[in-house]
């Protein structure tokens, strides 16, 4: 895996080992780029469940000024600090080795906005519902602020409709998808 493009372009990136993450390939990656590169420059971005932080790393590379990494396993948050470090990202950096709830708490007491979130929960636990749910009331988000979920294709997203966001676009893989929320 490696980084795609900007300042940090073809730096390799480790994963951690196990079956605990999954690596987004680079052609997905790079798709999910072509959508968001006109909403990177100079943003805040918040990578939750980060597993390598391949994701945040490749917002910073491509122009965002600060991303912040949550993710609570212990070898996947000592992969994201190797990769900010062979990437020289640190100081643009913050990794919060927290479950993300806590997290979306300690950021909204740091008084942390962010113009794009991106997250990539374990598929089909419906993990994406809580925290949309806690982000639909937090001060960490703005009513503009781009949410992108990775997802399995099974993900069923009708609860949307009982809260204050709606998809605007999805893209679909071989075997799962990005959903593009954002406040109704």
């Amino acid at each position: 895996m490696r980084v795609i493009a900007g300042k940090a372009r073809r730096l390799q990136l480790r994963t951690p080992e196990g079956f605990e993450t999954r690596p987004t390939t680079d052609k997905t990656k790079e798709t999910l780029f072509n959508i968001l590169n006109p909403y990177l420059a100079d943003s805040d971005f918040l990578d939750l469940f980060s597993g390598s932080g391949a994701i945040g790393i490749e917002a910073i590379s491509r122009g965002a000024k600060y991303a912040a990494f949550v993710e609570n396993g212990k070898a996947a948050y000592e992969c994201i600090q190797a990769n900010l470090k062979t990437t020289r990202l640190e100081e643009q950096a913050e990794i919060l080795c927290l479950n993300v709830m806590d997290a979306i708490k300690a950021l909204e007491i740091k008084g942390k906005v962010f113009d794009v979130v991106f997250m990539d929960p374990p598929y089909n636990c419906m993990l994406e519902k809580d925290v949309l749910l806690a982000l639909q009331d937090s001060n960490i988000i703005y009513c503009d602020t781009i949410i992108i979920i990775e997802a399995s294709l099974k993900t069923d997203f009708e609860y949307l409709e009982n809260t204050k966001f709606r998809i605007y676009k999805k893209k679909e893989y071989k075997t799962n998808q990005h959903v593009f929320i954002e406040f109704k």
